[in-house]
């Protein structure tokens, strides 16, 4: 075992053991109880009748006290194998051999992270909802300013949640299985520019409402104002009257004098935010110098005298139309007071959302917002994802719709990850064992096995070379000959890369001659050959066997690996 302790002594190795390897080896054996300690001379007349009472109660018949098996001597070989496995199993899976198994494969419930509002109630919206007929679905409500997170490439993304509910802190970490998002990820105002979360969503391959991309690519108006023209080129300006704008990139461009008068949108915002009417040259180059100091693009449109502001909203595939009027008298009419009426739903308004709706990849929860104005003529100016304000009287209903369509899209991933999960192979075929899970193999066999030859398989020596002798073997002295006589190299040090795969390839030549590589046989799958061993060891070992009994019994089942 000593032996054993420094060969594997090596860092690389044991940086790769599992927590308690060599304690396991380095642990002493339990002492022995001690034996009870004898009633004391002289005692009492009370001691006495105390005792005669205590030896009645035991002459009567106790139930059986199962009895504790003694611990074989050989434990500390047991875990040191055990051990051995582990990290062979590990190793394959880092590789990429085997399948690992997903640690909540089995949890009966699913969490959706709902990102919006502290005042909005989704816990008991979806409360009573399942998943396939069988997953719950557990709700975590966050804003994004409250949430942090790590995302890995293997698909998982640990989640963090800091908020404050009824003046407590609440912390809470957890992995989400689906995204609602019904919060603006992006504004030029300070500290809003959340897209980072929404990389680390997408990076993890978190799939959502709407869907990642569609809301990255949504968080700058002029990108998504671009898709906007392409369908106004599409469909002509009778089917879908897009308003005319102007993009500039920076305050330098703003050179160019657009007819006034004109409202000018500074940057990305919302809710009126970063807008001004402009009605002359010098107003404009005033707004200009403003602009310098945001640093961000700038877009202008012709000013419209709107008679009423007209959204259109689906939600998967419910549609609403609402018609906004001004009674405060603002030209924005969503600030200040108005008057908001819900009207029918024609063909042209179901025509301008189902087309804003196929812009990214597909938007289930969009709105579209038009103004028509004093003229007559509606202008479509801007559409909304997943994070549109929901208005009117039917709110309780929309959140319904929200709440059907989430499900709806969360039983369709879940059917699509159990797809995937059935073509995925579960065992690794002999072919499919990979150069490094071979070499690590090899390294073991050569440090549990300094002085043991090694053979090749008459199979492969037969199918290189027919005149062959099946018998031939190359012992250890003879394999520090082609590394140039150094000793076989302890665990953890690599071998040549071109030692393994070559050796396949090249005739068996006699161990005399110089520079000549031993033809090792490797094995056909790295799990298959330690399940062998370690049957093999139970079959040798007992509980009077001893530890060097252990060694001997282990150095054999490497060893047939490298056999026939």
């Amino acid at each position: 075992m000593n032996y054993l302790r420094r060969r594997l002594s090596d860092s690389s190795f044991i940086a790769n053991l599992p927590d308690g390897y060599m304690t396991d080896l380095q642990r002493p054996d339990p002492p022995p109880q001690p034996p009870p300690k004898p009633a004391p001379v002289g005692a009492a007349p009370a001691a006495s009748a105390a005792a005669s009472a205590s030896a009645a109660s035991e002459r009567r018949p106790q139930p059986a006290q199962p009895t504790q098996p003694t611990q074989p001597a050989q434990s500390a070989g047991v875990g040191f194998f055990s051990s051995i496995t582990n990290v062979v199993k590990q190793t394959a899976a880092s590789a990429g051999l085997v399948e690992q198994t997903a640690v909540g494969a089995s949890k009966k419930f699913k969490i959706l992270l709902v990102i919006d509002e502290a005042q909005q109630d989704w816990v008991k919206l979806f409360r009573g909802k399942k998943i396939q007929g069988e997953h719950d679905i557990k709700v975590e409500q966050a804003e994004f300013s409250e949430i942090s997170l790590v995302s890995h490439a293997n698909g998982t993304c640990n989640v963090h949640v800091q908020a404050f509910r009824n003046a407590t802190k609440v912390v809470r970490s957890f992995m989400p299985d689906f995204v609602l998002i019904r919060q603006h990820a992006f504004s030029m105002v300070e500290n809003e520019d959340f897209r980072n979360l929404i990389i680390g969503l997408q990076y993890a391959g978190i799939p959502s409402v709407n869907s990642l991309e569609s809301v990255y690519n949504l968080c700058d108006k002029p990108w998504a104002f671009a898709r906007l023209i392409s369908a106004y080129k599409k469909l002509g300006p009778e089917a879908f009257p897009l308003i005319e704008q102007t993009f500039y990139p920076n305050y330098k461009d703003m050179v160019t004098m657009p007819t006034f008068p004109v409202v000018v949108k500074i940057g990305h915002a919302h809710c009126g935010m970063g807008k001004v009417k402009v009605a002359n040259h010098s107003g404009f180059q005033d707004i200009a110098s403003a602009v310098a100091l945001t640093h961000a693009y700038t877009t202008t449109e012709p000013f419209v005298e709107s008679k009423y502001d007209i959204r259109i909203q689906k939600i998967g595939s419910n549609y609403k139309a609402y018609m906004r009027t001004s009674i405060s008298g603002s030209w924005k009419t969503n600030t200040g007071s108005a008057m908001l009426e819900q009207v029918a739903m024609t063909d042209r308004y179901k025509l301008w959302v189902d087309t804003c709706s196929e812009i990214f990849g597909g938007l289930d929860i969009c709105a579209v917002k038009a103004i028509h104005g004093k003229d007559g003529k509606d202008y479509v100016t801007e559409v909304v994802g997943s994070s549109m304000p929901l208005i009117g009287e039917y709110q309780a209903e929309d959140k319904q719709h929200i709440c059907d369509l989430v499900v709806a899209r969360m039983n369709q991933a879940v059917a699509r990850q159990a797809a995937r999960s059935s073509q995925r192979p579960t065992t690794v075929q002999p072919s499919q064992v990979g150069k490094h899970a071979e070499r690590f193999c090899y390294k073991v066999f050569l440090v549990l096995n300094p002085g043991v030859a090694v053979k090749p398989r008459e199979s492969q020596l037969q199918r290189q070379d027919p005149s062959a002798e099946p018998n031939q073997s190359v012992s250890a002295q003879q394999l520090t000959s082609f590394r140039g006589g150094q000793q076989p190299r302890a665990m953890g040090h690599d071998l040549p890369d071109d030692q393994p795969s070559k050796a396949r390839h090249q005739t068996p030549k006699a161990p005399s001659q110089q520079n000549s590589k031993p033809q090792v046989h490797k094995s056909q799958s790295l799990t298959n050959a330690f399940s062998f061993g370690s049957s093999s060891f139970f079959r040798s070992s007992s509980e009077d066997q001893a530890k060097a009994e252990t060694i001997r019994s282990l150095r054999k089942s490497f060893a047939s690996l490298f056999s026939d």
